[in-house]
């Protein structure tokens, strides 16, 4: 039985269950920016992650995620590339058709830009999921299937729906900035492998209990 950490460099951590994959070790785009353990489920192909997942990802804004957050099948990032004018009669991007038509691409390049994707750590991403361009997602969030996240959550957030909206927090708010003070989630590996129990399953109070002597 095995006595250490787990290993956040392997592509499959899952014995037998090739359609779960580490997301970190298999980045490569410059424009992606991903935590240590942060896995995607697909039974299709989850190594398409960048290209199936991100979408419209022309730069220059960035897709950050970070540690410890679980990505159901089908979640998918809409970036800034993804963007119409809606300021003049017709949404349709015709520099992007060639010819003459590619002179005016200033009209394309002057878009309003939200800005990067910002996603927390452990967050737990439900299956089909849609998030927009430049949004902030908290820590210790929990994104319900289906949703789609058109504003920010808050740290510790539950929202579900079309558009998107907060159900309730997981904690209250001294509860929630405990936790923040805690983040577990950079504590290192070896005490984290000491105390799994208890960052899955126990009280604030223990939590505080177990954190490192440095914290």
């Amino acid at each position: 039985m095995p006595t250490g950490p787990a290993d956040p460099t392997v592509l499959h951590p899952m014995p037998g269950q090739p359609r779960v994959v580490l997301l970190r070790p298999m980045i490569t785009s410059p424009l992606i920016e991903v935590g240590e353990f942060t896995y995607y489920d697909d039974p299709d192909d989850p190594t398409a992650f960048e290209t199936r997942n991100v979408l419209y990802h022309y730069g220059p804004e960035k897709l950050i995620i970070g540690k410890f957050c679980a990505l159901g099948t089908g979640v998918r990032f809409i970036m800034n590339g993804a963007n119409h004018r809606m300021d003049g009669p017709s949404t349709f991007p015709f520099p992007t058709m060639g010819g003459s038509w590619s002179q005016h691409f200033d009209l394309l390049t002057d878009l309003p830009n939200r800005g990067d994707t910002v996603v927390g750590n452990d967050v737990w991403f439900g299956y089909g999921t849609t998030v927009l361009p430049g949004i902030r997602i908290g820590h210790g969030a929990i994104i319900g299937a289906g949703a789609v996240v058109t504003g920010d959550v808050p740290d510790y957030g539950i929202v579900g729906g079309n558009p998107a909206r907060l159900i309730r927090t997981r904690y209250d708010d001294a509860d929630i900035a405990r936790l923040l003070a805690l983040a577990w989630w950079n504590w290192p590996v070896e005490h984290l492998t000491d105390h799994i129990r208890i960052v899955m399953s126990g009280t604030v109070a223990e939590l505080e209990a177990a954190a490192p002597a440095s914290l």
